[in-house]
């Protein structure tokens, strides 16, 4: 602690907003700017930043971000969880109904579903027919979970989010596209995190499986068959393919499009908006269009971006090599 260990603080905002009562952090020195010029009323500050000038009241510490994931709990604490059932809500016939349960208003829970304890069900959404949620899981407003899908135990679920809804498989036959029955299941592991409005498919004749510990950003998809390992994180708008495999740790950037079979190394990294169209090792980096280890992409692209002075230089030396032979032929043409 550095200064005043009694300055109250009852909110966090960044550097550039906060004043007073304000908590702040302080952890890239490309910001020395803004922490020079604050107004926090405290700041989490690592040791190599520590005597920068800014606020003088800093609590000095290793990793300010993870030290927010402390902090932030005890300055704004979560909506309370009351276990009722809304009068507003339907239950189907058979329901594992645990009595600590919430169900908002306006929710429909499908026949024979398993709920598990201080399982917590928004408004507005739709459990279907034989579901199994575990325990302390919670479904944020309007979020549907079709039949075929098991969620573990502390998965988050977003608004609007689709889960265990046919995927895009069809058989051109007859002179039409004909439907493949989807019958697999969608597997969801404990402790995942699932965005706002992202979906994922029910495997067809397989299942598609989300493993434990795995966050997902919102707008993503991933189609029928996948498998997602362990520990991985997904930004927005991340597509995935039928029957590709991320496996454990890989981190995809946002806008990574993944094609159909490909097979994503464990904790291998993809660069935003890049095209897999072909395995990607463990542990390595790829990037770009499509996507090839991180350093040729950076290559690739540095050689595209002077292509255009490599043209006007070549326009320059085809327009020399005209003249002279222009000169030439003209001269040869003069004698005759």
């Amino acid at each position: 602690m550095v200064g005043d260990a009694a300055t109250p603080v009852h909110t966090i905002a960044p550097l550039d907003r906060a004043g007073d009562g304000d908590l702040s952090f302080f952890a890239a020195r490309k910001y020395a700017a803004r922490f020079a010029a604050s107004r926090a009323a405290v700041t989490l500050v690592s040791p190599a930043l520590a005597n920068h000038p800014g606020p003088p009241v800093r609590v000095v510490v290793e990793r300010p971000p993870d030290a927010l994931l402390t902090i932030l709990p005890r300055l704004y604490v979560p909506t309370a969880r009351v276990p009722e059932v809304h009068p507003t809500a339907r239950i189907g016939r058979g329901v594992q109904l645990p009595p600590d349960a919430t169900i908002d208003a306006y929710a429909v829970i499908g026949d024979g579903v398993r709920l598990g304890a201080r399982a917590w069900i928004g408004s507005h959404c739709v459990v279907a027919a034989g579901v199994t949620i575990g325990d302390d899981v919670r479904l944020h407003p309007s979020v549907t979970v079709c039949s075929g899908t098991q969620l573990g135990d502390r998965v988050a679920v977003h608004a609007g989010a689709r889960l265990g809804s046919d995927g895009f498989g069809y058989v051109f036959r007859d002179g039409h596209h004909a439907k493949i029955p989807h019958v697999g299941r969608c597997l969801i592991g404990d402790d995942v995190e699932i965005g706002a409005n992202t979906t994922i498919d029910r495997g067809s004749i397989d299942d598609t499986v989300v493993g434990a510990g795995t966050k997902i950003d919102n707008l993503v998809h991933v189609a029928h068959n996948v498998r997602i390992g362990r520990l991985c994180l997904l930004m927005a708008q991340v597509g995935i393919a039928g029957s590709a495999r991320i496996e454990d740790g890989a981190v995809l950037a946002g806008q990574v499009g993944v094609g159909g079979h490909v097979v994503i190394g464990a904790r291998a990294t993809v660069g935003g908006q890049a095209g897999v169209f072909g395995d990607i090792p463990g542990g390595e980096t790829w990037s770009g269009y499509p996507a090839r280890p991180h350093r040729d992409a950076i290559r690739t692209q540095a050689t595209l971006s002077r292509l255009p002075r490599i043209y006007r230089a070549l326009e320059r030396l085809a327009a020399a090599e005209e003249r002279v032979h222009g000169d030439t032929r003209g001269g040869t043409d003069g004698a005759k």
